[in-house]
């Protein structure tokens, strides 16, 4: 990505069913100093799904001690990317769930709310980062 992102922030989070509501609260706090209020709601929403999925993804690499996962928020003070990483290399693989599944719409709805998204596997830490980016241009359908 050739983005020029002018701040930017990370947090570290144990795997557990308590990072998420961490995280969703880190993306508020860090995008309203950022005024970036505008694109709060959008971005705990993207921030839940992406930091949901990496707790999953880590669940079965869980030895002894959970690794963690980690968010990075970086703007341009008009954009958000959103990056999550957890140690699992599997590719995320979007599905269309049942219409009455309870889970499972995570990376449909990524895709519906963000502008982008994609993955890309990290060989300095191992496992991958699942990315997603808000609040930019409007473009043509």
């Amino acid at each position: 990505m050739t983005q020029e992102w002018s701040l930017s922030t990370v947090l570290e989070l144990g795997a557990l069913p308590t990072a998420t509501p961490c995280a969703r609260l880190h993306a508020r706090m860090m995008l309203m100093e950022w005024g970036l209020g505008g694109l709060v709601e959008t971005a705990e929403l993207l921030v839940s799904e992406l930091v949901t999925n990496a707790v999953n993804a880590t669940a079965p690499l869980a030895g002894p001690v959970r690794p963690p996962v980690r968010l990075r928020l970086s703007t341009d003070r008009a954009q958000v990317l959103i990056e999550v990483w957890d140690p699992s290399d599997r590719p995320p693989v979007p599905v269309e769930p049942a219409p009455t599944a309870e889970s499972g719409r995570g990376l449909v709805l990524i895709g519906a709310l963000s502008d982008r998204w994609d993955w890309y596997l990290t060989p300095r830490w191992g496992g991958k980062v699942v990315w997603c980016e808000v609040g930019g241009p409007v473009r043509p359908a």
